[in-house]
């Protein structure tokens, strides 16, 4: 199907984030939404975890919180989708207005507060997808977060990796949010450590031969003494991945000034160096041991490539759909591929932390 977000975007831009976000995936549901199939491409495929990526870019968490749309995401491109952030129960997250635009900064703030139509909504929708007859392959990973009011944060967690985990590709632990109050405390060393020993032995009683892959979401804003802390946590307990990162609190000067002021997390291209350091920060800490998708700021392939040298496995995009619409995202591999052979390299896994060597 033809892109016609060219031609809807006047529209799209000039809705409020989130009503704009919600017409997509209304279109997306009515079969609206372009397909690129692409011929495989060895140079960028790639097996992690056991899986295979036909391609390293992939859509973030946050895009089909409920698991509505996995099939026509998958059909966009991307070589990997993830969905979420579930909770175990319904909550309608924050008060709206809570999506904000600077369009000429392409950057998003939102204060959503994981809304979420519940697991058991979201597994009716996995388990359809699953069970539909001629569904696109693809890698799909399950994002999971904690309820508002919960206050043992390893209990929606490990409820919803034994309802979710057994269909999963692999899971992430979102603990970076900004918008849920508490959340981001989950990233100190002791409650880090005792959060994942629990979530990992869940894993291994409650899906057996079927245990997906764990990989932890981190935010960008954590001081080198923290990101040293982590990164050994992440090693001793054996973590399989990490997603680096979540929103950003910063607000950089240039922004538009009432956008700047609003409350929430910062996406989109002001992201972008921030969230490349940070990749190469927790390659270098770990060694280059754990498997890292690099997310913040990706609008082009350089910004990839770059995030794939610093040590990204893998990458993830998706305040960038909002501006540059679906047709990125092939732009992004085609592109991806020119650079790879540019440098010589017969697999774009040979390029993984070579700023590092």
């Amino acid at each position: 199907m033809r892109d016609l977000y060219p031609i809807i975007r006047p529209l799209m831009m000039a809705l409020e984030p989130e009503k704009a976000h919600n017409l997509s995936l209304k279109m997306m549901k009515f079969g609206l939404a372009p397909k690129y199939k692409q011929a495989p491409r060895a140079e960028l495929e790639q097996v992690l975890w056991g899986l295979k990526f036909p391609n390293p870019v992939g859509l973030s968490a946050g895009f089909d919180k409920n698991a509505d749309v996995i099939g026509p995401c998958l059909n966009m491109g991307f070589g990997f989708v993830e969905v979420g952030t579930v909770t175990p129960k319904p909550q309608s997250g924050n008060p709206r207005q809570r999506v904000f635009r600077d369009i000429a900064n392409e950057a998003v703030i939102n204060r959503m507060g994981f809304p979420s139509k519940g697991v058991n909504a979201f597994k009716d929708n996995l388990e359809k997808f699953l069970g539909s007859k001629n569904h696109p392959a693809g890698v799909i990973g399950l994002n999971i977060g904690m309820n508002k009011t919960q206050k043992n944060p390893a209990k929606d967690y490990g409820l919803l990796i034994r309802m979710l985990g057994p269909m999963a590709d692999y899971i992430t632990i979102n603990i970076s949010s900004p918008n849920t109050p508490g959340l981001r405390d989950l990233q100190q060393r002791e409650p880090l450590t005792e959060l994942l020993k629990e979530i990992l032995d869940v894993r291994q009683k409650s899906c057996g031969e079927h245990a997906p892959p764990i990989l932890v979401k981190l935010a960008p804003d954590l001081t080198p003494e923290q990101r040293e802390e982590i990164a050994q946590v992440l090693l001793d307990v054996k973590i399989d991945g990490i997603i680096l990162g979540n929103t950003t609190l910063a607000r950089p000067e240039f922004l538009d000034k009432d956008f700047r002021e609003e409350k929430g997390g910062l996406s989109g291209q002001p992201l972008t160096d921030k969230a490349t350091e940070l990749v190469s920060d927790f390659y270098r800490l770990t060694k280059g041991q754990i498997p890292i998708i690099g997310a913040g700021g990706i609008t082009s392939a350089n910004q990839a490539y770059d995030k794939i040298k610093a040590g990204a496995s893998l990458v993830q995009l998706y305040s960038a759909l909002a501006f540059r619409g679906p047709s990125l995202i092939q732009s992004i591999n085609d592109e991806l591929l020119s650079l790879v052979k540019a440098d010589g390299y017969s697999n774009i896994s040979e390029a993984i932390g070579v700023n590092h060597k």
